[in-house]
């Protein structure tokens, strides 16, 4: 199963910024957290994607503090603008699926066990082909894919008591084909790395006070009160943001989130000079204040490029290993306030959106982007969950325990379809609220 969530801590694994000048990836984003999940028949591999944002800046990891950019609420949901960086975006996030995917086949198909299907998306079948009695399919919902198996399929004319039957081989080699998913996902996550590393090094990052603006929406109020591309916000209503740090973003955005309809005093640096600008936000539909800007943390960034191999790994190491911790620390805060962070989950639309605008950035972001999209879906797919791997993998441990002795098939199907249909009604709900918060399409409507 492939499954993933990027919550609103896990946002800043994405984009580090430090004051040191220590070698280390960043980019800017917007609105993140992801969940990525996938279904089958005799299932084993799937994906679905959702996306939870609570706190988007924050965090201090080993000294060096992570941050995201922030869109305010209700704005520019992801650079969808671009059509060259969605198809960016779609592309990490569909080469994500068919890794996890093709994890869980080659695992099967290593071992002679028979497999069926190998999809990307679910629902009805766009194109496809047949191959080596598998057939390969696209299908028209983008939440994720799926491994199918001939064990139940009351079609199939493979016998029952067929050794080579997912549902008839040794639990080792069941465990090996399920968590096959989730290690392509963290083998891929690393290669990233190091395609990164080598290709176009590392960022290096150095924090300067205020906060960037980097992108200013036509006809909202940033815009009409003068507010341009490329300002540095220094105060606001007189409070210096003079410090550098992870909550500046954050404090800038819930001054204006509480303001609808009242003037607020940003000062501005402008290339050499200062100036004062009042700015009245415009009232969002929950009452909260937007003004139509993309801010993020004020820093200067750079790339370096290792010495050697040993350098190489030395940084691909550091970095995989700093993202894995920083996803891993995200999900526990993500449980740990799931009352105040199940509300802020998003589907794949924000994940593209997310992706879209880390693609218009620059190329350093997309890598990581990619990496951080592997390692959430590797976690959270761990999870013991109905319909995720770990969901398959507990069913397994169930079996271990009671001497080899499996749950009766009825009941089997009953967890795993019951956990399949929920990801699917919620994949469908985000699908939809999500595409309904997209900038353009509010403004359509």
């Amino acid at each position: 199963m492939l499954t993933s969530l990027l919550s609103s801590s896990s946002s800043h694994t994405l984009v580090r910024l430090i004051n040191s000048k220590t070698p280390i990836s960043d980019f800017p984003l917007k609105y993140t957290a992801q969940l990525s999940k996938s279904v089958s028949h005799s299932v084993s591999g799937g994906s679905f994607s959702i996306f939870h944002s609570k706190n988007p800046f924050l965090s201090n990891d080993s000294g060096r503090e992570r941050f995201r950019t922030k869109a305010i609420a209700g704005l520019d949901f992801g650079g969808f603008e671009s059509a060259q960086s969605v198809l960016e975006a779609a592309g990490v996030l569909t080469g994500i699926i068919v890794v996890h995917e093709s994890g869980h086949f080659l695992a099967a198909y290593l071992q002679g066990i028979h497999v069926s299907k190998f999809a990307v998306g679910f629902g009805p079948i766009l194109a496809k082909f047949n191959a080596n009695n598998v057939e390969y399919s696209i299908r028209a919902f983008p939440l994720g894919g799926f491994v199918g198996f001939p064990d139940n399929d009351p079609d199939s004319d493979i016998p029952a008591d067929d050794v080579n039957l997912l549902k008839n081989r040794p639990i080792f080699d069941r465990v090996l084909v399920i968590s096959a998913g989730v290690i392509a996902n963290i083998i891929f996550a690393y290669v990233i790395i190091f395609a990164q590393v080598l290709s176009v090094g590392l960022p290096v990052q150095e924090a300067f006070p205020g906060v960037l603006v980097p992108e200013v929406r036509p006809y909202l109020a940033a815009s009409r009160d003068g507010v341009l591309p490329g300002d540095v916000i220094l105060a606001v209503n007189d409070i210096e943001l003079s410090k550098t740090g992870p909550n500046l973003v954050s404090e800038v955005v819930d001054v204006i989130k509480r303001s609808p309809g009242r003037n607020i005093l940003f000062k501005i640096g402008r290339g050499q000079q200062n100036v004062e600008i009042y700015v009245t936000p415009d009232e969002n539909s929950d009452g909260t204040g937007r003004i139509g800007v993309q801010l993020s943390p004020n820093v200067k960034i750079s790339n370096i490029k290792p010495k050697n191999i040993m350098e190489s790994f030395s940084y691909s190491g550091r970095e995989f290993w700093g993202l894995t911790s920083n996803v891993l620390d995200s999900l526990k805060q993500t449980f740990l306030n799931f009352s105040q962070s199940a509300s802020k989950v998003s589907g794949p639309v924000a994940i593209i959106a997310v992706g879209a605008e880390v693609a218009k950035s620059n190329i350093d972001g997309l890598f990581q982007f990619a990496a951080v999209l592997n390692l959430n879906l590797a976690v959270i797919n761990l999870l013991p969950l109905p319909a995720l791997d770990g969901g398959s993998l507990a069913l397994i441990l169930i079996e271990a325990v009671r001497g080899g002795r499996k749950l009766p098939l009825e009941l089997e199907q009953q967890i795993m379809s019951s956990g399949i249909m929920l990801v699917i009604v919620l994949g469908v709900f985000l699908l939809v609220r999500d595409t309904l918060n997209l900038e353009f399409i509010k403004d359509l409507l």
